[in-house]
């Protein structure tokens, strides 16, 4: 099995819907680290898992220096954050998304 792993910053801003008060229901902004893990059994044409670019142009692109409320479909929450990149890549099994120093989400696929 082959493995590879980006990982990038995104400066973005968001609210929460919560059930409860938080300050996090107000538009706050953080610097996430982004870490987004692949694999796979066989090499593509080009002897990659994924070109390192096409991970970036889908996921630093799209979020960077943006309200992620207005370019995501759900409560962004940093676990939803997650499930969205490995929903972007067939070959994408984990992401793990830091939005401030000691708090980490991680989504991984079941394996099948």
């Amino acid at each position: 099995m082959y493995y590879v792993s980006k990982r990038m910053e995104i400066a973005g801003s968001h609210k929460l819907t919560l059930s409860y008060d938080s300050p996090c229901q107000n538009l706050h902004g953080h610097n996430w680290i982004v870490t987004v893990f692949c694999k796979a059994k066989k090499l593509n044409q080009d002897g990659m898992i994924i070109d390192f670019k096409h991970i970036k142009e889908r996921i630093h692109k799209r979020l960077d220096h943006q309200n992620i409320n207005e370019v995501l479909p759900f409560n962004p929450m940093a676990e939803n954050i997650a499930k969205w990149i490995v929903d972007q890549f067939p070959e994408c099994y984990k992401a793990q998304v830091q939005e401030s120093e000691g708090n980490i989400a991680i989504y991984e696929e079941d394996e099948e």
